[in-house]
């Protein structure tokens, strides 16, 4: 069997298995729940009067948004629905007018990494503004950014929690360069009127702190999800590229998969069948595991699974890693030699 084959004969075993099959009411189902929730911290903000309570409210509300990305996600996938129509419609709303970002920048972002991951030049989740992937991109930081990168492995959760903001920065950036006038009018929508509601219900100096602890919390939970699926695995760089199936197990990490680890990374812990079958509905991903696994062994193609705690471990360990060389103490300048006259 050649490389290019193998892939097909993973995805023959997959579809016979019925594996491939859309749930649409999966997703209705888990939408209608998201909304309920997003519902009841909305009616939180107009009940609750003490500023701890209030800072639990947003805390959850950055925890929804997290699911409502999730959400984002697998629209721009095409998982849910046979209609694309449909599917682009799920991720225009979630991701412009209830989250305030770009659905176009994530789709075209997405698909990129999806078609090159933890590739260093191609990857776009590799250039990335805060953290360095890689000892090159640390070497190559100036100023206050080179501080970072050598202590970015202590910084992760404050560098974490501003990820919310560099979402909609990048969104916005990709809206105005592009010129996507639909999508910067939904943009301005939602900041209108998060920003007024707030205001409104809370007044102004409560309404900024929500927004603080909201973006924080969806920032940390967005990095959560993200951070432990690539970083840390074998990168690629250069035109040589394995075939497609060993290029997305190789760069990929799975977590230990139970209900709760599901539904907190959105079954993005699965990550390695995602990548090899970026439309599958996220219900079937647990299924396809365990024949993903065998027919990696049948290869010899090594499939990574961890449990989440180590994940996290190995994660802090690469960054520390790519960081050592900044940390090390410059070598000492010798003085220049003159040279005598005669």
């Amino acid at each position: 069997m050649t490389p290019q084959s193998d892939y097909a004969e993973l995805k023959r075993r997959v579809k016979e298995a019925g594996l491939l099959e859309l749930q649409p009411w999966f997703y209705v189902t888990g939408m209608a729940l998201n909304a309920v929730m997003l519902g009841i911290c909305v009616f939180g903000l107009t009940r609750l009067h003490q500023t701890w309570l209030l800072a639990l409210d947003a805390v959850a509300l950055g925890l929804v948004c997290g699911q409502l990305g999730f959400q984002l996600h697998d629209a721009g996938h095409h998982q849910m629905f046979r209609r694309a129509w449909a599917n682009r419609l799920v991720g225009f709303v979630t991701g412009d007018l209830l989250l305030g970002v770009s659905f176009g920048w994530w789709m075209d972002e997405h698909t990129r990494h999806h078609a090159n991951p933890n590739h260093m030049d191609l990857d776009p989740d590799i250039d990335n503004a805060a953290l360095s992937y890689s000892v090159d991109q640390a070497l190559a930081r100036r100023g206050v950014m080179r501080l970072v990168a050598r202590y970015q492995a202590y910084l992760l959760v404050p560098l974490a929690s501003l990820t919310g903001w560099s979402l909609h920065a990048q969104g916005l950036q990709f809206v105005v360069r592009r010129r996507r006038r639909l999508e910067a009018a939904a943009l301005v929508v939602h900041a209108a009127l998060y920003g007024a509601l707030l205001v409104w219900l809370l007044g102004p100096w409560p309404a900024l702190m929500v927004v603080a602890i909201q973006k924080a919390a969806s920032g940390l939970y967005f990095a959560s999800v993200a951070l432990p699926n690539h970083q840390g695995m074998p990168q690629t760089v250069g035109a040589v590229e394995p075939d497609f199936l060993r290029k997305q197990v190789l760069s990929t990490r799975n977590l230990r998969s139970g209900w709760l680890t599901d539904y907190w990374f959105g079954s993005l812990n699965l990550q390695i069948e995602h990548h090899l079958f970026p439309r599958m509905t996220r219900a079937n991903l647990r299924r396809a595991r365990p024949i993903v696994r065998a027919y990696c062994e049948e290869l010899g193609v090594p499939y990574d699974e961890v449990s989440a705690a180590r994940a996290y471990r190995e994660l802090v360990r690469f960054l520390h890693r790519v960081g050592e060389p900044l940390r090390r103490p410059a070598a000492p300048q010798l003085p220049a030699q003159v040279e005598q006259p005669g």
